[in-house]
């Protein structure tokens, strides 16, 4: 009975070596740094850094367009502050008047103008396309 015992307990030995033999080999394949687990880990870790100094580029280069949309802007309201001060003295500004009667300044001569008593009236369309 002991020499089958020492057998069977033998068999099993044998059987749990090639079992552990078989794993280290499937685990080897798996850590693989070219075509396993392993190589995947290294790509991808590999990309995440890419990846970090892509996003510190794009992070300075939208800091420095922040500053600069800033400037233009801060310049911007300067200059509208600047119009609108100009447009308000205009209101100031009066047309000038002739000496005679008070009449206003002669008209420029790009400028045309109705004679002096002579009204325009405009007139609507009846339906049937008369006036």
């Amino acid at each position: 009975m002991e020499l089958v015992a020492d057998i069977l307990l033998a068999a099993g030995a044998l059987g749990a070596g090639l079992y552990c033999l078989v794993l280290s080999r499937r685990l080897k394949k798996f850590n693989d740094l070219e075509k396993g687990v392993g190589g995947a880990v290294a790509v991808l870790s590999s990309q995440v850094e890419e990846l970090n100094r892509t996003l510190a580029v794009a992070r300075s280069a939208s800091d420095s367009s922040t500053d600069a949309l800033d400037a233009l802007t801060g310049r911007a309201e300067s200059v509208a502050q600047r119009l609108e001060l100009m447009m308000a003295s205009m209101h100031d500004v009066v047309p000038e008047r002739s000496t005679e009667d008070n009449e206003p300044a002669p008209a420029k001569k790009d400028e045309a103008r109705p004679p002096a008593g002579v009204m325009f009236v405009r007139h609507e369309r009846n339906a049937a396309g008369g006036a």
